[in-house]
């Protein structure tokens, strides 16, 4: 699973797009991801989860997938941008509501642009965290071990992909994970 080209993504959102209601548009993106040349290797089942932070809108639905596309990580990180604004992803609040969002969890075992910048991303605050967005894309995601609707998902698709800087499995830090990061994190 990290050989290069294999992308790890994460699908969310909360509200209707114009094509429907969350779940049918995570399908529709994922079939417009097919079509610009992503061929789908693994899709999780749909989750709903809380959404965070807590009150900041409806309960979203999440999945995750296993994707072989051609290009590097930030063309795909841009094509993953690009069908993220065909679905009506404006970003314009920091963790706020949305119609899609697609996030590239991982490219195989990359770690960009650096081991320091990521870790100090990985163990920033959670407040500074919602006030900043990175400048640069960092893989993988800084807080992919942290977060519960990421890794339910991410566990039906790629459950032995080894985090190339933390080296858990995604089994291994789903496990790890307190009990109160799964509540309500549900199939659909």
């Amino acid at each position: 699973m990290n050989e290069s080209g294999n992308a790890l993504i994460a699908l969310g959102g909360n509200m209707p797009s114009e094509r429907g209601q969350p779940a049918e548009t995570l399908r529709l993106a994922l079939d417009r991801l097919d079509e610009r040349g992503c061929r789908i290797r693994a899709v999780s089942r749909l989750y709903v989860t809380p959404c965070f932070p807590p009150g900041a809108g409806p309960d979203f639905v999440n999945a995750a997938a296993v994707l072989d596309c051609a290009g590097g990580p930030e063309e795909v990180l841009a094509l993953l941008h690009e069908v993220e604004a065909e679905f009506g992803r404006e970003r314009l609040t920091r963790w706020g509501e949305r119609t899609l969002d697609i996030d590239l969890i991982a490219m195989g075992d990359a770690v960009l642009p650096d081991h320091d910048t990521h870790r100090a991303w990985r163990d920033m605050a959670p407040d500074e965290q919602g006030a900043r967005a990175p400048g640069c894309l960092i893989l993988p995601h800084p807080r992919v071990q942290d977060r519960g609707f990421v890794l339910v998902p991410l566990a039906d698709v790629a459950p032995e992909w080894r985090h190339p800087v933390l080296g858990q499995t995604v089994a291994e830090m789903l496990a790890a994970l307190p009990e109160e990061e799964l509540e309500g994190v549900v199939p659909m």
